[in-house]
């Protein structure tokens, strides 16, 4: 089932059915390592397209899918969030994560084990990484995703051990 979110579709390429393709990955080689990708836009499932070709572009990947032959076919999959095979995930190194295997675990401080909240996001468009934690109570506060603060990662208990200075909560 393809169940990853790796990109969106953002315009056609060319006249031959290309398409171009904002990656939510930081390595687009990734799109040559995966055989077949799925399409869908507003919850519509779009189909499963084999990748005939796939390359990068000013930093965008541009794929040819079959099936999609013009410019006009390329169009119809502007806006489509594109999704791959959980089985397709590369294994990390040891101490790195998939952030969607880290969204939901429960946030504990590494000195008293006080549950601080949950994970509710990372957001990664900045320097560095950024962990949402939502509050028990509903509120949230934000954490810097570096080792000073992020303790341990412990997926398989669902606990991120943290350790926060005054102010941050």
């Amino acid at each position: 089932m393809k169940d990853v979110e790796i990109g969106m579709v953002t315009s056609p390429l060319g006249i031959r059915g290309e398409v171009k393709v904002m990656s939510y990955a930081e390595d687009l080689s990734r799109f040559r390592k995966i055989h077949e990708v799925a399409l869908r836009r507003g919850g519509e499932d779009l189909g499963v397209f084999s990748i005939e070709r796939a390359k990068s572009r000013n930093g965008m990947a541009v794929l040819k899918l079959s099936g999609v032959d013009d410019r006009n076919a390329a169009e119809l999959l502007r806006d489509a969030q594109v999704y791959m095979d959980s089985d397709d995930l590369e294994k990390l190194p040891e101490g790195r994560h998939y952030i969607r295997d880290l969204i939901g675990l429960s946030v504990v401080d590494h000195g008293t084990g006080e549950k601080l909240g949950e994970l509710k996001d990372v957001l990664t468009d900045r320097p560095q990484d950024v962990y949402v934690v939502e509050k028990e109570d509903g509120g949230e506060f934000m954490i810097p995703g570096v080792p000073e603060f992020i303790r341990e990662v412990d997926e398989e208990k669902g606990v991120i051990k943290v350790k926060l200075i005054e102010g941050m909560i």
